[in-house]
């Protein structure tokens, strides 16, 4: 009976030493799909999303608005309608043409796309010289990488808009409020300005560093522009940096 406890003991201690050795516990970096996964590395216990659980984000428009000689705001506005998923640094590759489809200028950037929330891809003051804009293009130049994510700004609402005219251009104040009991950091806010027929008439971003819990915070924007009694909507789009 000792001896065969002894042997027991023994086999005990030779598995425990082999698990310790030569057994590597399921992770989300390991390239496999291990563990709870439902993919390799993704879904499951992982922060990354498998390519099935997520809906591609929807561009709805891309536009351009001279705000100056030979500078423009470029924008594209895009859509995630995922509610729990988000992307950080989503690249893309915006395109501007003349009116014989002549190429004007390109660039590139980055987008972070937050859950469940609309957002511009914006680039201010693009100069293309003497050139007169026809078109523009967007397009994502990679596939995002969707992450378990949830709206940090659920929050945070937007308590009154006061849009102005003048003959020197336009502004725009906007007030938010922060309803709850945190902080929140630095925040990206876009706005976009709409005619009568809900087409997109200008658009701009302003940062705001913070807002203290309950309080309010404004985010101002200018435009050289008048547009002349033209703006009948505005929609705000706050996203977190």
């Amino acid at each position: 009976m000792y001896g065969s406890t002894a042997i027991v003991i023994v086999v005990i201690i030779i598995v425990v030493l082999g698990i310790k050795l030569f057994y590597t516990a399921p992770t989300c970096f390991d390239g496999k799909m291990n563990g709870n996964e439902q993919g390799p590395d993704c879904g499951g216990a992982c922060e990354k999303l498998c390519p099935s659980a997520f809906l591609l984000p929807i561009v709805n428009w891309t536009r351009f608005e001279r705000i100056a000689p030979h500078l423009y705001n470029m924008a594209a506005y895009i859509v995630n309608p995922n509610i729990d998923g988000g992307a950080f640094r989503v690249p893309y590759h915006v395109q501007l043409y003349d009116g014989r489809g002549v190429l004007i200028t390109e660039y590139d950037g980055t987008v972070t796309l937050p859950p469940h929330r609309n957002i511009l891809a914006f680039e201010g003051a693009v100069d293309i010289q003497e050139r007169v804009p026809a078109k523009a293009l967007f397009e994502f130049t990679g596939a995002p990488n969707w992450i378990k994510t949830n709206d940090s700004l659920t929050s945070l609402f937007v308590v009154d808009k006061q849009y102005f005219e003048d003959e020197n251009g336009s502004s725009l104040i906007v007030t938010l409020k922060n309803t709850s009991v945190d902080m929140i950091g630095k925040t990206s806010v876009y706005a976009v300005l709409y005619d009568k027929d809900s087409n997109a008439l200008g658009f701009s971003k302003t940062i705001i560093d913070g807002i203290n819990a309950g309080a309010t915070a404004v985010a101002p924007f200018t435009w050289p522009i008048n547009r002349q009694g033209a703006v009948i909507s505005i929609e705000v789009l706050p996203v977190a940096e």
